[in-house]
């Protein structure tokens, strides 16, 4: 089976919206974004050219649902199983884990941190659209800051030091250049842990 009728055929199990949004996260991450034409993102999809126009206007709306639909299912995967912790620690090592496995998973597909900052988005919109969709992580960081566990600074400041390393870290996992063992992914925990914990 070639690499067109396995995406072909994983896409058919998804509606049609979705099968849309996801030809086009591959073709920007291989192509970039000024490359890829609606034409491209149908074939890739493998659905008539007019059918990407009933669900999307042109393409600045498909990359605006896109860059929500992302946003929406990196907080489902990061999110996922926090709130049945009985800890702050436990819920934050269930954070950093689940960015962990998500980048180790889904990296081939992901794109970059620029091309997804390149998308077009109302920023204010976006910006309360993620505080909403992360809901679980910014109470995290605002119980531990009520409860004086962080250290007094910007919710945004917090997470980037608590789990923007489980992202660096995956992406070198997943390209070869590093091995974390389960000694080390905890020992990593604990330093991004103390990275945003008062002492």
């Amino acid at each position: 089976m070639n690499e067109r009728s396995f995406t072909i055929n994983t896409m058919h199990s998804m509606d049609k919206r979705t099968q849309i949004l996801s030809a086009t996260e591959q073709l920007i991450a291989t192509r970039g974004l000024d490359k890829v034409s609606m034409q491209q993102v149908a074939k890739h999809a493998g659905v008539a050219a007019g059918t990407i126009y009933r669900y999307f206007d042109d393409k600045d709306d498909l990359l605006r649902q896109l860059s929500a639909h992302l946003m929406m299912q990196c907080a489902t995967h990061i999110q996922h199983g926090v709130k049945d912790e009985p800890t702050l620690r436990d819920q934050f090592e269930r954070l950093w884990r689940n960015t962990w496995h998500m980048m180790l998973q889904r990296d081939h597909l992901l794109l970059s941190r620029d091309q997804f900052e390149a998308l077009p988005r109302d920023d204010h919109a976006h910006t309360q659209q993620e505080r909403i969709a992360f809901a679980d992580l910014y109470r995290v960081i605002q119980q531990g800051k009520d409860q004086r566990l962080f250290k007094p600074m910007d919710d945004d400041v917090l997470i980037t030091l608590g789990l923007e390393p489980a992202v660096c870290l995956a992406r070198k996992q997943v390209r070869g250049v590093i091995t974390l063992n389960d000694d080390a992914i905890a020992d990593a925990i604990r330093a991004c842990w103390d990275a945003i914990s008062l002492h």
